[in-house]
């Protein structure tokens, strides 16, 4: 199996106080808070990606270019779609999109890589020993 361009994933929640722009203060009012929305968003991707990694496999993201456009309040429901557009290599490029129930609160692109976890992290700990 490989990943190819139209390869669709979905990732929902409900907006609760915790994910709240004031709860991580990331704004002043009790909306869905643009990093959860992110991480929503990227969350469908990296969740559509696994069935065709291999077992030492992963994807890390490594670039979003989002907005957010509509709050929303409370207690919606709130979910991230994408797709894949286009596969360079070990590049996966998405079109990404949220929502909530009375319509989109977001869109842009995001693009995650796919790599080796054991050898990524080594790289990552390696910035210790400097």
């Amino acid at each position: 199996m490989s990943i190819e361009v139209g390869l669709k994933g979905r990732s929902e929640t409900v907006v609760t106080q915790h994910n709240t722009a004031n709860a991580i203060g990331s704004g002043l009012v009790p909306v869905f808070a643009t990093p959860y929305m992110i991480a929503l968003m990227e969350n469908a991707a990296a969740n559509s990606l696994l069935p065709y990694l291999a077992e030492d496999e992963g994807s890390v993201g490594t670039q979003l270019n989002v907005a957010h456009t509509s709050a929303t309040p409370i207690g919606m429901k709130v979910w991230a779609n994408t797709e894949v557009t286009a596969v360079e290599g070990k590049k996966i490029t998405f079109s990404v999109t949220a929502f909530d129930e009375a319509g989109e609160i977001g869109h842009g692109t995001h693009e995650r890589f796919i790599i080796k976890p054991e050898r990524f992290l080594a790289k990552a700990q390696g910035k210790l020993d400097r």
